[in-house]
């Protein structure tokens, strides 16, 4: 592990002179952003279901069983809006965005809380290939229909009482009368529509113009729920690709990677801000 300044030396560098920026982002980004799945804000926030029920974390209520749709909605609509309407844009989103908005970039993501599209990065360069806590989807699947949820989300959380919503505002296919689900990657009926497949193909365009070329790639707070969406791929092209250089920001320790040219490592995601000033000029 080299010197933090010459890191960030190498990075501007890599940057200065890239062809194209494909930026792969997890969970660990946005916590380091200020997206917490526990600590003061959840607990400010899901006090009343800390009590009733036990909970110790968002995450952890995900899977919660909760005996009636009225009590699940209730949480659910609260966990949408705690991660994905109740955040502006986050400082480190948008320090990550000056950073490479002058290149040729795009974006693969785990993450579901928008926040690079809500930090200014184009929508058409950010593929959220897990889902996304703003739609939601049929249970089953079988319908290709997504629809946005935030009106929904914001109606049963003011009509929240005693950690249950009103049965006429448990969410429904307005077609099928289908139940609706939020549209995350949890099993085998998550909703791939015309436009996942649409950002599916822009991705792979991507990587196929750029193989041959200068392609820089950062990858920030990916662990290993699911190594094989941008973890082990990201590997194998720093391997591959000739003029590729792996950049990975994990506080996770670093092991080595056979085969990879170009490896710089950083432990907090948080040091983008650091390489930013530089490039800004």
């Amino acid at each position: 592990m080299k010197p933090l300044s010459e890191r960030i030396a190498h990075l501007r560098q890599l940057l200065r002179e890239a062809d194209g920026v494909l930026i792969g982002a997890g969970a660990g980004l946005s916590t380091a952003a200020g997206i917490r799945y526990d600590g003061e804000d959840f607990r400010r926030e899901f006090r009343p279901w800390i009590e009733r029920y036990g909970i110790t974390d968002l995450y952890s209520s995900s899977f919660y069983p909760f005996d009636t749709e009225e009590e699940y909605w209730a949480c659910w609509a609260r966990h949408i809006w705690f991660c994905r309407y109740r955040p502006d844009a986050l400082p480190l989103y948008t320090a990550l965005k000056e950073l490479v908005e002058r290149k040729d970039y795009f974006v693969l993501t785990t993450n579901v809380d928008a926040q690079f599209v809500k930090s200014g990065f184009e929508a058409d360069r950010v593929f959220a290939c897990q889902g996304d806590y703003g739609l939601f989807q049929t249970q089953s699947g079988k319908s290709k229909t997504l629809y946005p949820n935030e009106a929904m989300v914001r109606r049963m959380m003011v009509a929240t009482v005693d950690c249950h919503i009103p049965t006429e505002l448990i969410p429904h296919d307005p077609v099928t009368g289908e139940r609706l689900v939020p549209n995350l990657r949890v099993d085998d009926h998550f909703v791939e529509d015309a436009h996942w497949h649409r950002m599916a193909r822009r991705y792979e365009d991507f990587v196929e113009r750029h193989r041959d070329g200068r392609l820089v790639l950062l990858e920030l707070g990916v662990g290993f729920n699911t190594p094989g969406i941008i973890r082990y791929p990201f590997e194998q092209m720093a391997a591959q690709y000739p003029h590729t250089a792996l950049v990975r920001f994990n506080q996770q320790p670093m092991t080595v990677i056979p085969g990879v040219k170009d490896l710089t490592a950083f432990g907090d995601c948080n040091d983008v801000m650091k390489v930013l000033p530089i490039q800004k000029k």
